[in-house]
């Protein structure tokens, strides 16, 4: 499980912090749309979807309206999107060692620009795929591979990183290493898959390269 060249990562709950500024306003919705009042623990699955992803799986009548409301909901969040602590730090760490980094995500490039905005490590990586690049998005392996054939990898050379089951599984499909971001993940999860459980990210300095 070692002698990697790059490192891939997933954004939301892995580099960022933003599960209330998305899970808050989406129980704003569940209530004006369904008429329900659910809990955080109901949506914490949806961290791992897609945008509309997640219109579909509640059946939203009007998905692209409510879509829209619903990203207007998180901008306006008071507390917005945060690097996890310690990140700052590994990644310039990891670009002078010489690996290759890049990013694999279902995030919109409207909110990616917006989320990104100020953090400084934009710079480390090699390439960014995000929702509008590929047809399919995890668990399909989709992104993950369209991220590696930019680089120019193999499956073989490089461990994806993220905090949700559909992360691990895309990894496992694209045959792909995986590295569980504990840090980020939901408390008391365990992916029994991981190959690496990382509980902050200074542990990723272990990994080896080839």
């Amino acid at each position: 499980m070692n002698g990697y060249r790059a490192i891939l990562y997933d954004i939301d709950g892995t580099l960022l912090n933003t599960r209330d500024m998305n899970l808050y306003p989406l129980l704003r919705i569940i209530q004006e749309e369904l008429g329900e009042t659910w809990t955080m623990e109901q949506v914490l699955k949806y961290t791992a979807y897609a945008g509309r992803q997640v219109m579909a799986e509640l059946g939203i009548r009007d998905p692209e309206t409510v879509y829209a409301r619903w990203v207007r909901y998180v901008n306006e969040y008071p507390e917005p999107a945060a690097l996890f602590p310690g990140l700052e730090r590994v990644l310039p760490a990891l670009h002078q060692a010489g690996w290759i980094q890049a990013i694999a995500s279902s995030k919109r490039k409207a909110q990616f620009d917006i989320d990104m905005a100020g953090k400084g490590i934009l710079p480390y990586f090699a390439t960014v795929v995000l929702e509008e690049d590929t047809a399919a998005h995890k668990p399909d392996p989709a992104p993950l591979l369209l991220c590696l054939e930019r680089l120019g990898l193999k499956p073989e050379e490089a461990i994806y990183i993220g905090d949700t089951a559909s992360d691990c599984l895309a990894a496992k499909r694209a045959r792909m290493a995986f590295g569980y971001a504990q840090w980020g993940g939901i408390p008391g999860q365990i992916i029994e898959k991981a190959d690496y459980v990382f509980s902050r990210p200074e542990e990723m300095l272990v990994l080896k390269m080839a």
